[in-house]
Order: C-alpha cells, then structure tokens, then sequence
C-alpha cells in the first residue's frame, strides 16, 4: 500500500517522516489497528529478569486482548512475541528488511508462527531491496506510530530501543519503562526515562490504567507438580521467587531431591529456563 492508499494507516501519515509505502502479509493490518496496541522493545542482550518481565506482561497484555507489536529482533522483541503467542495472542512485526528476507534468519520460524496466528509482517522495504544498518534505526519510529504507547522492559543508555522512545514523544505517544536494578547498566535506559518522565511499570494494570482499559479476570491455572517435592518448588515459584539458590535453600530439600525435581518439571513443560539460573512457571 502507498500512503495515498485509503487503507494507509492514519498513525503513521501523521508522523515526521511517514513510508512511502508499506508492504505486509498475513491478517490484514486494519483489522488489527482497530484493536488496543503496544508496543513492547528492550535490549538484544536481556538479563534474567529483562526476560521475565517481559515474558510476564507481554502475555498477559495479550491474555486482555491487546495487539502486540515489536520487531522480530533477538531478546526483547523474540521474547514478547513469543510469550504473546503463547498466551494466544495476536503480533505484528516490523522488519528492517523486505518481508521475504527474515532478518535475523533464525526467526524465521516466529516469523511463520505470528503469522499463523492471525499476526502480520510488515515492512516499508519491497522484494529484493536490500538490508542496510540504517534500515534498524528508521524500523522504529515505525513501531512507534502504529502502538497506542511504547513498553520498554530493559535497555542501557546507548541502546537502540532509546530511539524508539524518541519517536514515540515526537508522536505523542506514551512512553512505559520498567524499572531495574541500578547497578545493572541493561537498566540504565529505563530508569533514565522513568526520571525523565515516562510511566513506570511494575504489572499489567499501570499499562491499563495508560491505555484507558480495565482489567479482563484472567483465569490462569496453576501448574501442578507429580509429587510432593515438585509442589514445593512450584508454590515457592507462585510466589515470586525464581532464582535456583534460593529456591533451593527455601524449599528445605537435599540438593540431588531438589534438582531431580526441578529437571523433572521442566521435562513436562510445567516452568521454563530464564538463564543465570532463575526460572518461572510455564
């Protein structure tokens, strides 16, 4: 579509610098602008607890029935779509390439699965145009015009999710950071735009109360484990704890007992591996 187009999203003519064209595939793009949108982006390199958070509001923000959008990128972005799907939810992902070039080409199959779930690609690169630095920087202001407001879960000072925060204020759009640990240079950049003026958030109702909606009842089971030693670690998990040592030392088991268990837990599919030893339920 051109922006001459009757379909071309209002959003982004109304932008600096809106595409000249746009180029998607999958569920048509109006379809999902008529719903609540955000757009959730952080640090390639994302902590354990970048994961989490991100995994955590990204599904639940889906489980409400909120489109979200991000950019096929590795950390952040995978994660968000990932944990959106999961959660049953619907994607549209900005590439920085021609939508028949994934970029990064391991995503490809994220790529096929948001588009089997009524997700959309979306690109203002045609066929066999080729991928430039520049394209990462200019996807960006992309995601912001087509978000309701822009979710950032984790990123340093100098990463390139502060550009996208940049376009978002141009645009007049709301601007939601998660704030971290401040001896955590990933954390650096939203605790820097949280001082600045952008909207903390600690759990998926600030995002709501931002975007004007009120809560859906989420109904989420709680996983079960096959014996007693399982139901101890998942209950400690419910509560918030996630990192193994400490799991390990609360939940009073011997350690072979202890990772027995949580092997077989994560076998089944009932929590899933963060990385530098922490955890959360499936």
């Amino acid at each position: 579509m051109s922006k001459n187009d009757t379909d071309y999203p209002c959003s982004l003519s109304r932008i600096a610098s809106p595409p000249k064209q746009l180029f998607w595939q999958g569920e048509p793009l109006e379809c999902l602008l008529n719903k609540p949108r955000v757009t959730i982006i952080g640090s390639r390199s994302m902590s354990a607890y970048g994961r989490r958070v991100t995994e955590q509001l990204a599904s639940d923000l889906a489980t409400q029935g909120i489109v979200i959008i991000s950019g096929l990128a590795l950390g952040v972005d995978t994660a968000a779509h990932q944990s959106a799907l999961r959660a049953g939810g619907q994607c549209i992902a900005v590439l920085p390439s021609c939508i028949e070039q994934i970029v990064p080409r391991s995503n490809l199959n994220l790529a096929r699965n948001i588009l089997d779930n009524r997700g959309t690609l979306i690109s203002e690169y045609g066929a066999s145009q080729p991928t430039f630095k520049q394209n990462f920087v200019a996807r960006n202001r992309i995601m912001a015009g087509l978000a309701d407001a822009v979710l950032i879960t984790e990123a340093s000072l100098k990463s390139g999710t502060m550009h996208t925060a940049r376009f978002a204020l141009e645009q007049g759009i709301d601007v939601l950071a998660v704030p971290g640990d401040i001896y955590n240079p990933l954390s650096e950049g939203t605790n820097s735009l949280i001082r600045a003026g952008a909207t903390p958030i600690t759990k998926i109702e600030d995002v709501l109360a931002v975007l004007g909606l009120e809560t859906k009842k989420m109904s989420k089971k709680r996983p079960k484990g096959s014996n007693k030693n399982q139901q101890i670690i998942i209950d400690l998990m419910v509560k918030g704890e996630n990192n193994g040592e400490n799991l390990l030392q609360m939940s009073e088991l011997d350690i072979s007992i202890f990772n027995q268990a949580l092997t077989m837990l994560e076998i089944t599919g009932k929590i899933r591996a963060l990385g530098a030893n922490s955890w959360t339920i499936a």
